[in-house]
């Protein structure tokens, strides 16, 4: 059984690595020339944390997660306004929270993946087109005599799938935007750094919120997420500095050591009415983003992933492909909807529109340390996360 995986990101990886130990031959395209480097921290809890113990790759991924102490929130002085403890935060969503920054999780998968025989990833090719004939899928490149056949197809390959793309149609009819942006990058900055220490630190503002993180060996990770406007600057990290200068002396260096062209794109969510056609099948964001901002990406991209390879993986006959493709649809969708419900009140949540809604998230935050309060955001956290 062969399969031909369109993204060397979470989803695609898990998959890759979940059916070569089932016995596939499995090929994965990543259009990117290799791994990427830049990348945001990602809380991963939930469904994604209980795949992971189930396949065996829960203490790999916790072998490169950070330690985080809290979520605290600064005005534009420092002073902080609200703090999230994250062992509290742990507790209420279940006792295991891994903070992880993406490009050391994707590594981690990757590694796992290049350790089972049959499983090869392709740098540099992109799934361009795609053909089904007589129960196979050819994929083509771009490239004359570079094309890819498979039993199935699974795009795996994000927000702007080129899979999506060319079989099930234009972008326009499924991306649902937020009305923000997000940019990310990361510098070496061993001051700041020292300054903000074990903390996920974020701007209690409007317009903009600038949050960071210190990493390994000096270096601080910055994601800025903001709401564009008519007249912004076309160059990125003018844009940045237009919309998010002002907020405070770390964000404001932040925005100093900003590279000229960094991670900057649109947040929002697919919404798709199916996510199989034929032999192909959608995986994780490119079938179902719930945006970066609901925390849940790359926990359902974990839990996707493994759901698909346990219905595709013992297969020995290829006529039953899509009848496993159809159940995983069925068993995976209602997921997949409660996650981009919440997505969307996170959203709206982690950058409020006016100064009420904002004083209302600082009181929320710091009522969590009170036991009936507590008690409710567990009950919300548990709906959000529903296997």
């Amino acid at each position: 059984m062969r399969a031909v995986i369109a993204g060397a990101g979470i989803a695609g990886l898990v998959a890759a690595r979940q059916l070569g130990l089932a016995g596939w031959q499995v090929d994965v395209l990543e259009r990117s020339p290799g791994p990427r480097e830049d990348g945001y921290m990602m809380d991963f809890f939930g469904p994604g944390v209980h795949a992971a113990q189930e396949i065996g790759l829960y203490d790999t991924l916790a072998a490169v997660a950070y330690r985080v102490v809290a979520a605290a929130y600064v005005d534009a002085r420092g002073r902080e306004t609200a703090r999230l403890d994250y062992a509290r935060f742990s507790r209420l969503a279940g006792g295991d929270v891994l903070s992880l920054l993406r490009p050391d999780m994707e590594e981690a998968l990757r590694r796992e993946a290049g350790l089972v025989p049959g499983v090869r990833l392709h740098y540099g090719v992109r799934a361009s087109g795609v053909d089904e004939q007589s129960g196979r899928v050819f994929v083509n490149t771009g490239e004359p005599g570079h094309s890819f056949t498979a039993d199935v197809l699974i795009g795996a390959d994000g927000l702007h799938s080129a899979v999506r793309q060319a079989v099930f149609g234009p972008e326009q009819r499924y991306l649902r935007d937020l009305g923000m942006r997000a940019a990310a990058y990361i510098v070496h900055e061993p001051r700041l750094n020292e300054l903000i220490g074990g903390r996920f630190l974020l701007t209690d503002s409007l317009g903009c919120t600038a949050a960071c993180y210190g990493l390994r060996d000096g270096r601080v990770a910055a994601l800025l997420v903001y709401r564009p406007a008519p007249g912004d600057p076309q160059q990125v990290r003018e844009r940045l500095r237009a919309r998010c200068a002002g907020l405070g002396e770390l964000p404001d260096r932040l925005l100093a050591l900003c590279p000229a062209d960094p991670y900057d794109d649109v947040v929002a969510q697919v919404v798709m009415p199916r996510c199989v056609s034929g032999r192909t099948v959608l995986l994780g964001d490119a079938g179902g983003a719930v945006s970066l901002l609901a925390g849940q990406g790359g926990s359902l991209a974990v839990a996707g992933a493994a759901r698909l390879a346990g219905l595709l993986g013992p297969l020995r006959q290829t006529e039953r492909i899509p009848s496993a493709l159809a159940d995983f649809e069925q068993r995976w969708r209602p997921t997949v909807d409660s996650a981009q419900a919440a997505g969307r009140r996170a959203a709206a949540n982690y950058l409020p529109q006016t100064r009420t809604r904002l004083l209302m998230r600082r009181w929320v935050l710091r009522a969590a340390g009170l036991p009936l309060v507590d008690r409710i955001i567990a009950r919300q956290i548990s709906a959000q996360i529903a296997r």
